[in-house]
């Protein structure tokens, strides 16, 4: 007999319900609420999906620790439906895998996501989170080459004091002179929100004239609010600093694209 409330859940028209329904809740939540009692276990695997792998963007340069690959791993823990939940990569590396014990891992290139081939060029970097983790690499390999083209990193999170990641090493990048910008901004340290697109708004004309000295812009992060923010923050400093039209300035983007100076890795 079919449940009437799991119909009402699969109407098409319930499309809002069903995906607020299936928010933050497993499998075996909904099998609790919708016993499915003349499905057997090999059908019922048959229906699920493969789990699929984790990506972790390397925070490393190969140059600057030849052999090694780091990775800047966030743990996920939290409380979903009465129910405790973790993430399946993340808490196994922090609490089931011990020290120099082994994983299976396959390396993903991203040929397109780099640091410029001019060693002159500038770099604007946006990272907040665990999305610091490229530019970690970048800046230690633009150390090994040498590279003399100023770096900006806008680098945000929660709380200053818990969760302001390699925070020693961007300062001295920063005291050194290789990191020429650092501006960071930790959401709930104050009554007010700050996130990494208010500091680029601050930073407007500065932030337009890089772009205007041959500056990369790079991304990495949240795609499903993170990038967009930022993406639209992007679209007014062009607009206001250069003096443009909302057209105008999505085609300044767009040329910024097209010559691969605009660059994200999004998950």
């Amino acid at each position: 007999m079919k449940d009437p409330k799991l119909q009402t859940l699969l109407d098409p028209i319930n499309n809002y319900e069903h995906q607020d329904y299936l928010y933050g809740r497993k499998f075996i939540v909904v099998l609790q609420h919708f016993p499915a009692k003349s499905i057997s276990a090999n059908a019922l695997f048959g229906v699920m999906r493969t789990l699929p792998p984790r990506l972790y963007s390397i925070a490393s340069s190969p140059n600057a620790h030849p052999g090694e690959v780091h990775l800047t791993v966030g743990v996920v823990r939290y409380d979903a439906h009465g129910r405790r939940r973790k993430g399946v990569c993340s808490t196994y590396l922090a609490d089931r895998i011990e020290k120099g014990g082994k994983a299976d891992v396959f390396v993903t290139p991203n040929k397109h996501f780099k640091i410029p081939s001019d060693p002159n060029a500038p770099m604007i970097m946006v990272g907040p989170g665990t999305g610091i983790a490229p530019f970690r690499a970048f800046i230690e390999e633009r150390k090994e080459l040498d590279a003399k083209g100023k770096n900006w990193l806008f680098f945000g999170d929660q709380h200053y004091l818990t969760d302001f990641l390699y925070q020693t090493e961007w300062q001295e990048y920063l005291a050194d002179g290789i990191l020429n910008k650092l501006d960071l901004a930790f959401s709930r340290d104050q009554e007010n929100k700050i996130y990494v697109q208010d500091r680029m708004r601050e930073k407007s004309k500065e932030l337009f004239q890089w772009l205007e000295d041959g500056a990369s812009f790079y991304v990495c992060g949240d795609a499903s609010r993170m990038a967009s923010d930022v993406d639209e923050a992007l679209h007014s400093i062009i607009e206001k600093e250069g003096c443009l039209s909302k057209d105008e300035a999505a085609a300044y983007v767009k040329k910024l694209k097209d010559e691969k100076r605009y660059l994200r890795d999004v998950y």
